[in-house]
Parts: C-alpha cells; sequence; structure tokens
C-alpha cells in the first residue's frame, strides 16, 4: 500500500447519508471546504466529519465533481491499481466471450474513474474524461501494453466532459501505429471503422446485444434505418432476411464507410444507402413522398443532452420524431428506438414514447425493451452508468 495521501478533505454533515449510498462521485457543495491550492487531477483522502475514512480519489477543485473515489472507506491507495483494474475488466469480458472486440474499460463501473477503452483486436482506443486519469496517462499505457501487447493505443480526447474539469481536447497515437480503418466482428458480421474522425470512439458496441436481439423481426421488413452511421443495424436487417432496407445519415464519410461495409459482407445489393438527414426523410414519409413506405423503422438520434438544461429539449425533439414514425407506420409495423444520455432515465424514456403515440392517435405495444451491452456495465451504487435505452414497439 502507498503512504496516506498528503491533502485530506472533509465531507460536510448534510453529505454523510449521500455518502452511504455508495455513489463514487462527490460534489464539491458536499465537502467542508474545496482547497483550490490543490492541483487538479491530485489523489487525496475523504474524511468524515467525526474524522473517520470516507476514501480515496481523484480531487479537482475546478469541477462540480470535486472528488471520484478510487477506494471507499480507506486512505490506502491500492498498489498499482490501474494495472489491476484493467486486468479484473479485461477478465470480465472474457466471460461474457467479446474480450477481443468491445469496450474494455467502462470508468467507475470498472473501478477506474474517467478511462474508457474500446479494443479493435490489436488496436486500441482510449478516451480520457478526468484530471485525475489524465496524470495516470504514462500508467494507463504501459499497463495496455503489458496486458494486450497492442499494435497501436490511439489516445481520442475530445469529449466535452473534458472541458468540464478543465482538461484540452487532443488526439494521439501514444503507442506503435494504427490502421486508418480496424476491422471487427459483430454478431457473425465484419465492419470496418475508422480509427480516426469517426464518432465517439469510432464504434457502437453498447447495442451490440440489441442488434442481435431484433434480428428476427427484420425478416420480410422494408426497413428505414435513420443515423445509420456505419450501418450495423441496416446491414443486420439485410442479413436477417429484409425484403428491402435504406440507411440514412447526415454524414457523407459515414455513408461511405456503410457502403464499404454492406459490401464486406455481400450486402451490396441489398442496401441503399444516401446522404440525407433523419428529420427531412420523417418528414417525407408523413408526407407519402417516398418511393417505398416502409413497415420497420430504426431510430437512434445522436446524443443532444450535453446536461439537464438541454433534458427538455432533447425531449420533445425524441417525441417529435417517435411520432412521427408511428404515424407513418402501417399496422402492424415496428419502430426501434433509442437514446443514449444518462439524464434521461428509463421511465422518462417510456413516457416520452407513450405520449408520442397517443399524439399520433396510434396504439403502440412494447415487445422488447433493454439497455445497453454487458461491457458497458452499469454499477447500482451510480444511476449515471445506466444511460442506454432501447425499446422495440408494435404498431398496432
Amino acid at each position: 500500500m502507498n503512504k496516506i495521501p498528503l491533502k485530506n478533505l472533509k465531507l460536510s454533515r448534510e453529505a454523510v447519508r449521500r455518502r452511504a449510498s455508495g455513489h463514487p462521485w462527490v460534489f464539491s457543495n458536499e465537502l467542508e471546504k474545496v482547497d483550490t491550492t490543490i492541483p487538479p487531477g491530485t489523489i487525496c483522502g475523504l474524511l468524515y466529519p467525526d474524522g473517520k475514512h470516507a476514501g480515496i480519489g481523484f480531487f479537482n477543485p475546478r469541477s462540480l465533481i470535486a472528488l471520484r473515489i478510487i477506494a471507499a472507506n480507506t486512505l490506502n491507495l491500492p498498489e498499482d491499481f490501474v494495472k489491476t483494474r484493467l486486468a479484473a475488466a479485461l477478465e470480465y469480458r472474457r466471460t461474457l466471450g467479446i474480450e477481443k472486440f468491445c469496450r474494455l474499460c467502462f470508468g467507475e463501473s470498472d473501478g477506474l474513474p474517467g478511462l474508457v477503452v474500446d479494443r479493435y483486436g490489436d488496436a486500441l482506443v482510449v478516451e480520457i474524461l478526468s484530471a485525475g486519469m489524465e496524470l495516470l496517462k504514462s500508467e494507463v499505457t504501459a499497463a495496455l501494453l503489458d496486458l494486450l501487447k497492442p499494435r497501436g493505443i490511439f489516445y481520442k480526447n475530445n469529449h466535452h466532459f473534458r472541458e468540464l474539469e478543465g482538461l484540452t481536447s487532443y488526439e494521439e497515437t501514444a503507442f506503435g501505429s494504427m490502421p486508418e480503418k480496424a476491422a471487427i466482428e459483430e454478431n457473425g458480421l465484419k465492419y470496418l471503422v475508422p480509427m480516426a474522425g469517426a464518432q465517439k470512439t469510432g464504434w457502437y458496441f453498447d447495442q451490440r446485444e440489441n442488434r442481435a436481439a431484433i434480428a428476427p423481426f427484420f425478416k420480410g421488413r422494408r426497413v428505414l434505418d435513420l443515423h445509420t452511421y456505419l450501418g450495423a443495424f441496416a446491414i443486420t436487417a439485410a442479413k436477417a432476411g429484409a425484403e428491402s432496407v435504406w440507411g440514412v445519415d447526415s454524414s457523407e464519410k459515414a455513408i461511405e464507410t456503410a457502403a464499404e461495409n454492406a459490401a464486406l459482407n455481400g450486402l451490396e445489393k441489398k442496401i441503399i444507402f444516401r446522404k440525407e438527414k433523419a428529420e427531412r426523410l420523417l418528414e417525407a414519409l408523413e408526407g407519402g413522398q417516398l418511393p417505398e413506405t416502409p413497415d420497420f423503422i430504426l431510430l437512434d438520434p445522436p446524443n443532444i443532452v450535453r446536461n439537464k438544461k438541454h433534458l427538455p429539449q432533447a425531449l420533445k425533439m425524441l417525441g417529435r420524431m417517435a411520432g412521427a414514425a408511428i404515424k407513418a407506420l402501417p399496422s402492424g409495423g415496428y419502430l426501434a428506438v433509442s437514446t443514449c444520455s444518462h439524464h434521461i432515465s428509463r421511465g422518462i424514456f417510456v413516457e416520452t414514447l407513450s405520449l408520442a403515440a397517443a399524439r399520433a392517435g396510434r396504439k403502440a405495444m412494447m415487445v422488447e425493451l433493454r439497455g445497453q451491452a454487458k461491457d458497458h456495465p452499469i454499477l447500482l451504487s451510480m444511476p449515471e452508468t445506466e444511460y442506454l435505452h432501447f425499446a422495440l414497439l408494435r404498431v398496432v
């Protein structure tokens, strides 16, 4: 064990009850005093008002999340905790049988606050979201090299959460060389994923199990995949026996790669990819302007809820798009819709869809209500780790 930290912080009496819940974040207003002289990311101890040990973690006086707990009820820093916890995260993914192409580390859920690692075979994409983990970047790189011996490690540090920690944005290859596009496999299909300039870390591993779950419903359907990105849902639909598949996205680069992925699986003749905005397609669908009416619509809009302030606007957009899709679908048609913000709870998500159906004047049944894949584990003491909600609705 390492020596006791140089600085200890004290929890306010009002915050003791919340700390007992085990939530790994301590907010600035939960501390008796925020010592602004301590550099962001410094590992500090946390004491209860009576002096008992509450934990140890990354302290950032500039952030609303003042302390990110590494270990609770102790002031001793676990020895070599970065490598030890990455090894445990890898072992968990191995038990799932997906360790080669997966989210290898999911921040607080894997005991590494602010660290995200996605594995694309022998290429790793890393995202750091906390000042404390930024200071341990060399330890992260060394641990990944030792555990996985990858060909390349790429840091994609441009998430807007970094601004809240006072961190700058940058991208860099920290080790070896990265392919322009990494080749992965998911649910028996092959995909190429851009390593730079892509959305988030490149691929949405969190939707893996949802794609597999709804595959049987695609057979014989006319599918419209909005926000198709790299074509994963569209290609899944085509492979599962859909009668026809349209995939649209507002990004030309995404559409080009989606078409490339369709060809990689021998499905290029079964899918039409087009650069288009989802909102415009829904308007055209409502107006009967499309050459073909889909009976299965996929709606997976990007996350626009940067904070709680944007929640009403996001819910309004989600409800409007879901309502337009429900209204346009024929009786017996399906809508698969998802949202990816921890600010939207499962209850709010379902309520938004219910109101959308009511406003569209249609009845809808919940066929499936799902969440994120198991390599994005949900920490019971931290509701923020549950962020993806996915629903398959049947319009009647």
